[in-house]
């Protein structure tokens, strides 16, 4: 049988949308019919060339790591126990660890250090109307969550990678009454990130940094304390605007979920002594700060890298009680260049999730 899929046949080429064999999946798979897809702007550099060289790919290939959808078949060797049945709706984990290493076996497989394997940046994505995943990678969700699928998909990515980030700065200790946090960033992780600082912040005060007015109104109407438009501020500038809005010209943690130059450069100048910046974003190859600053105020920079299995149940949990505000906007496969296109200007507010139910 064949499938619509949205395929990948070069580096900086648009995606062609082509009628391809359905997936036969493996004895330990299960074969979805994709209900929804999340894009993300690493889609835009994946085509772009951004991951040419850890995530190589074997082409024509099909993209797409936001996968939600329902099971269409099973596997031979899928244990009676996991207790799917044809029509369940399932959520992706879309990290594959090897299940042998050390990051594995302590259930960080999205840090695999053997054999580990993306979904969308190796095993074929979620661009398609069908594919195939590993049984135990699949996730399922109650009838009433099934609903929604374009809010599940997102869940995956923006809504589990900011909810780490934000983990990792509140066992820091930076997080709680009289500090402030802040998100750099408001795209589709940032609008999540600034509802996990109220949710894990424990009092702290709330600060949104963008370079758009829409996108500082939607990180308010998400929980923001405040926000600051920093496109052309100096660090003064910034600084006099967190002294007006704050009381205090400093900030004590930072998320940032851009990963550019300028951003880390800026989270950096605004950190108050032994503060701590997670970085979720990777739109820049490299990142840069001055030695003394660093070193002489005790600051910490921490990575954090997409979600573990346990992370994304604890935001799939956290959605369905209610606790989390979805900025979707529900597309079209045939607009999926257009829609790239858009996620590369950096234009999009919030998340473009593919629907195809």
């Amino acid at each position: 049988m064949q499938m619509q899929a949205a395929r990948m046949h070069g580096y900086k080429e648009p995606l062609r949308i082509e009628d391809v064999p359905m997936p036969d999946p493996a004895p330990d798979e299960i074969l979805l019919k994709v209900a929804a897809t999340g894009m993300c702007r690493s889609d835009y550099q994946l085509l772009n060339g951004y991951f040419e060289v850890p995530f190589p790919v074997d082409l024509p290939y099909i993209p797409g790591h936001e996968v939600t959808g329902r099971v269409a078949g099973l596997g031979g060797a899928v244990p009676k126990s996991v207790g799917y049945s044809e029509g369940d709706m399932v959520v992706v984990n879309p990290s594959w660890g090897d299940g042998t290493c050390r990051q594995c076996r302590e259930g960080n497989e999205q840090l695999c250090s053997g054999n580990g394997r993306w979904v969308g940046f190796g095993p074929p994505g979620g661009f398609a109307e069908y594919m195939a995943v590993q049984c135990r990678h699949a996730i399922p969700v109650s009838e009433n969550a099934a609903k929604t699928p374009e809010v599940l998909a997102p869940m995956t990515d923006a809504g589990m990678t900011p909810y780490r980030g934000m983990r990792k700065l509140r066992d820091t200790g930076k997080l709680g009454p009289g500090r402030t946090v802040a998100v750099t960033g408001i795209g589709g992780l940032g609008s999540y990130a600034v509802q996990y600082a109220k949710l894990l912040g424990s009092g702290a005060t709330v600060v949104a940094l963008a370079r758009k007015d829409d996108k500082l109104d939607v990180a308010k109407e998400n929980g923001a304390d405040h926000g600051i438009n920093v496109r052309d501020k100096s660090t003064e500038a910034i600084q006099d605007e967190l002294e007006r809005l704050t009381g205090r010209r400093t900030i004590d943690a930072v998320l940032d979920c851009v990963g550019s130059t300028a951003s880390v450069s800026m989270g950096f100048d605004l950190l108050g002594p032994e503060g701590v910046l997670a970085a979720v974003g990777l739109m820049s190859h490299h990142v840069e700060h001055k030695q003394f600053p660093f070193v002489g105020t005790e600051l910490t920079y921490l990575g954090s890298f997409w979600g573990n299995h346990l992370d994304l149940v604890e935001v799939l949990s956290l959605a369905e009680a209610g606790l989390v505000k979805h900025n979707v906007t529900k597309v079209g496969l045939e607009d999926v260049n257009d829609n790239l296109e858009a996620l590369g200007r950096g234009d999009v507010v919030g998340r473009l999730v593919i629907v195809f139910e």
